[in-house]
């Protein structure tokens, strides 16, 4: 009934996230349930939809075939090599499932660092939106763990999924779980649990009912990871489903408009491609920090950042890095946007007036250090 406000015949891309226990059992990966979900990504290609995968599978495959190594504690180095052994293993078992459809793999690892990157997200796009114009290539994509410092980690595959779900420019994001959608409550802990079918927006409370289900043994996520992803992509405009990837012939059946799993509605007023990087994926070098009167309208205007309202700087960048916007009496973080300013004439040009930059700098190439088509205010409720 929800779901009906999608128009499913019209979907000719989706972006598909299964996670661990979709694909994995005690055992390590379970082949059958690849080879299943192999047959339902071709029968969507067969109706007409392009479909990207992102896997999630490695370090469990990993700790399969090192037994007494994944015994002792897992630390990220350890981590980064079990995902370095596992991700053969997980691309060899999804090559020969989806060969049995004559469909073939391709795989793209990435890092936090290649999305926040403007010029490595373009390239990433442009390689993705190349090997889905081959009809025959179904592109896998996973986190590059074993490159990946902790900093530079997406933390979570729903995190990295929303991502590529933006990239990929899908006209819908399926999250498989090994639970049917998010509940009121619980279910592995009530079993009276009551399944919400549908999402009107991602809210505190949205957030708060997701925050006690946590991930499995062998992910890295809980519920409250895709409660937020779908979140952010309802920004983007996008509709997401969390639904249970063991369920039979879920995603035919989800693509057909069957109301399975949680549904999230996306915002009626989404944000472009280019901003909703900006929200995401950018990875901010500094900070400005601002009077209450610049805070003002930069929210409530709609105003472009001067450098009469900036009191105070944190951090050293370069003309189009992008840095946290914060309130400097709060310490609350308004927003984030692309300076045209590098950390060092922004020193000498804050609290200054526009009409001063030329004479203090010897030069003016803008008269606000982040313009408005270059910034994103937060939504609070969005940033839990």
């Amino acid at each position: 009934m929800e779901q009906s406000r999608v128009d499913f015949k019209k979907i000719r891309r989706v972006v598909v996230k299964i996670g661990s226990h979709t694909i994995c059992n005690d055992q390590g990966l379970a082949n059958d349930r690849l080879r299943a979900l192999a047959g339902q990504v071709d029968l969507l290609r067969r109706r007409g939809m392009e479909v990207v995968l992102v896997s999630s599978g490695a370090v469990a495959a990993g700790k399969k075939k090192m037994k007494s190594f994944a015994m002792e504690p897992i630390t990220l180095k350890k981590k980064q090599a079990l995902a370095a052994i596992g991700q053969v293993s997980l691309m060899s078992a999804w090559s020969k499932a989806l060969a049995a459809h004559d469909l073939k793999v391709a795989q793209i690892l990435l890092t936090a660092d290649d999305l926040a990157d403007r010029h490595r997200f373009i390239h990433a796009k442009n390689t993705l939106f190349t090997l889905l114009e081959m009809n025959d290539v179904i592109p896998i994509i996973n986190e590059n763990d074993t490159v990946a410092l902790e900093e530079l980690k997406f933390g979570d595959n729903d995190t990295l999924a929303s991502l590529v779900a933006s990239l990929a420019e899908a006209d819908i994001f399926v999250n498989l779980t090994d639970l049917d959608g998010l509940y009121e409550t619980d279910p592995r802990k009530d079993a009276n649990a009551v399944l919400i079918k549908y999402v009107e927006k991602v809210s505190q409370t949205v957030i708060s009912k997701a925050g006690n289900v946590g991930g499995s043994t062998m992910g890295t996520g809980g519920m409250r990871t895709k409660v937020r992803a779908a979140g952010r992509l309802a920004e983007r405009g996008m509709p997401s489903i969390i639904a249970n990837g063991l369920t039979r012939d879920i995603l035919p059946r989800l693509m057909e408009g069957e109301e399975l799993g949680t549904f999230f509605k996306p915002s009626a007023k989404p944000r472009g491609a280019r901003k909703h990087w900006l929200a995401f994926a950018a990875r901010p070098k500094g900070k400005l920090l601002v009077d209450q009167g610049a805070a003002k309208a930069l929210q409530e205007q709609g105003k472009s950042l001067l450098p009469k309202g900036i009191k105070d700087l944190e951090g050293d960048f370069v003309a189009g890095d992008a840095v946290t916007i914060v309130e400097s009496s709060s310490g609350g973080a308004l927003g984030v946007g692309l300076v045209n300013y590098p950390s060092v004439e922004v020193r000498h040009i804050m609290g200054r007036g526009s009409k001063e930059i030329q004479d203090i700098l010897g030069f003016c190439h803008s008269e606000e250090v982040i313009h408005r088509d270059n910034l994103v205010i937060f939504d609070k409720v969005a940033e839990v």
